[in-house]
């Protein structure tokens, strides 16, 4: 435990990059070798578009940053949260810290952005995208991204992480949302093994159906066993999914940075009414 708290503790700003620069080439290679989804689009714009928001996300944590950390030295040395009020040793912290700060920072947060109407038209440009791939992972409007931190920070006082869990956690969100993301084709025994502690592409994806209930289930973003506690866990055949938002599936809005950067300021609109549920 001391190798892996010394190493997060101090982790270099050039291996955080190494993870996320390297995480997506290593399954944008895998979902060009073995893809879901063979669809014909503009794979060069679509990718070009989606590093935009990736590096925006990076711009505004990296500018925030001082927060993060300014809210690490609080709970070290006044001893706040709760893995200091249990008394927890470092393999708790490790392990039920970790689980804390993914549902409060990755799985509460993104149940609360599709439920509250402001957050929704934020995160909505993240469900815009018809080709989910990879990329997707880090496709957040520049205002999601300070929400997404405000939950972060907040997950890091009511846990009382300190500085080397949210490098930790950081992580492997990082890795865990490049993976559920990308849009590869595996085998049913392996997803399943995998499901029943983290959240796979089979499953998440089932999120990013362009239309209600599919969108509104699989919030999880590490840990797959919150939307099974909550009661949001939903598995259908991923060959019937249809990417993007019945409210926005207009390619010239949905592929121009522009006019996406101006979509949470153009007013909500509520989702399409059918009249027969879908079932997949």
């Amino acid at each position: 435990m001391d190798a892996l708290i010394n190493y997060f503790s101090e982790m270099p700003t050039a291996h955080r990059a190494g993870v996320l620069f390297g995480g997506l080439t290593l399954f944008f290679i895998i979902e060009n070798t073995l893809p879901l989804f063979k669809t014909a689009y503009n794979k060069t714009k679509h990718t070009g578009l989606n590093i935009f928001f990736t590096l925006t996300t990076i711009v505004i944590n990296f500018a925030m940053a001082f927060i993060l950390t300014g809210a690490a030295v609080y709970v070290e040395t006044n001893e706040f949260g709760f893995l200091y009020w249990i008394g927890a040793s470092a393999l708790i912290q490790a392990t039920v810290g970790l689980m804390l700060m993914d549902f409060i920072g990755a799985w509460l947060a993104h149940y609360i952005e599709h439920h509250i109407t402001w957050m929704w038209q934020f995160h909505v440009v993240h469900h815009t995208d018809q080709n989910v791939d990879t990329t997707t992972a880090n496709r957040h409007h520049p205002g999601e991204s300070v929400i997404r931190f405000v939950f972060t920070t907040a997950a890091v006082l009511i846990v009382g992480a300190p500085i080397w869990l949210i490098f930790l956690y950081q992580t492997l969100s990082v890795v865990l949302t490049q993976f559920n993301h990308a849009n590869v084709k595996m085998p049913d025994w392996l997803d399943a093994g995998l499901r029943l502690v983290v959240c796979t592409p089979n499953m998440h994806r089932i999120h990013h159906h362009y239309r209600q209930p599919y969108s509104d289930t699989n919030y999880g973003n590490i840990f797959s066993f919150w939307d099974r506690i909550f009661g949001t866990y939903v598995m259908v055949d991923n060959s019937k999914l249809i990417y993007g938002v019945d409210t926005y599936m207009d390619e010239k809005v949905v592929n121009n940075v522009v006019e996406l950067l101006k979509i949470p300021f153009a007013g909500h609109q509520e989702h399409i009414e059918y009249e027969e549920e879908e079932q997949l």
